[in-house]
């Protein structure tokens, strides 16, 4: 019986297992590859669908806003047509309104006790969002400031409560705009009233002072300011030195 060999059996022991551990090393190599090239694939279709999701998202979106500019350009397209034609150049405010809003005046006077620098009058369609930086740069200053959206108090007539802040404001402020020239009842009729305060400050936004002239014939000769050249905050601070002077 030949000799038992320990040294060639450790050394084939040794041998068999270092191929052991390069056959499951190549083994794992393989699955992580596979488990990679699988994970690559589906990123790769995520990515395309998200691509597909945005891009249809982005489409929608720009076919909205391409609606909702086409709408705009149409609605100050009028309203600049209107002022073209010289449509509503002066302030209608007849006698019979008048009256009613004195007998009006009498009947609410003590309805707010609260008193006003000035008086905001601007139109809704295209004047409520630099209206509403306006007045909060106003009151920001001290200036108390009757504006609808924040005096008018629900339940209670609207006229009424316009008329009562017409009355108790010490001055205005109108905020020219298209729709403004153009002629809206409300804003003629606001005009009318402020046109006898002793302070009317007329406030232009994208109009220009040859668009007032065709409108009014008064307001022009007002010292006023437009957004064109200053900001809100820079004409709210010329406009607060104005109507607090005495306060």
């Amino acid at each position: 019986m030949a000799n038992f060999n320990a040294s060639q059996f450790n050394a084939q022991v040794r041998a068999a297992q270092r191929r052991a551990e390069q056959q499951f090393k190549r083994e794992v190599d393989r699955v992580n590859r596979a488990n990679k090239k699988a994970v690559d694939d589906h990123n790769r279709k995520a990515e395309a669908h998200n691509r597909r999701v945005i891009a249809d998202y982005n489409r929608q979106v720009d076919a909205h806003n391409r609606k909702a500019d086409a709408h705009n350009r149409r609605v100050i397209d009028d309203l600049h047509r209107q002022l073209s034609a010289g449509r509503s150049t002066t302030v209608r405010y007849t006698e019979p309104e008048r009256r009613l809003a004195d007998r009006v005046h009498d009947a609410v006077a003590q309805v707010d006790p609260k008193e006003y620098d000035t008086f905001l009058s601007y139109a809704r369609i295209d004047g409520s969002e630099v209206a509403a930086e306006l007045r909060a740069a106003l009151e920001d200053l001290g200036v108390a400031v009757w504006f609808d959206h924040v005096s008018i108090q629900a339940g209670k007539s609207q006229s009424l409560q316009m008329d009562q802040g017409l009355r108790k404001a010490r001055s205005g402020i109108a905020l020219l705009t298209p729709a403004y020239l153009a002629g809206r009842f409300w804003t003629e009729r606001e005009l009318g009233a402020l046109l006898g305060k002793s302070t009317l400050i007329p406030v232009l936004h994208n109009v220009t002072f040859k668009d007032v002239q065709e409108y009014s014939g008064i307001l022009p000769d007002l010292a006023g300011f437009t957004t064109a050249t200053d900001s809100v905050n820079d004409i709210a601070r010329k406009i607060a030195a104005a109507v607090t002077v005495d306060n």
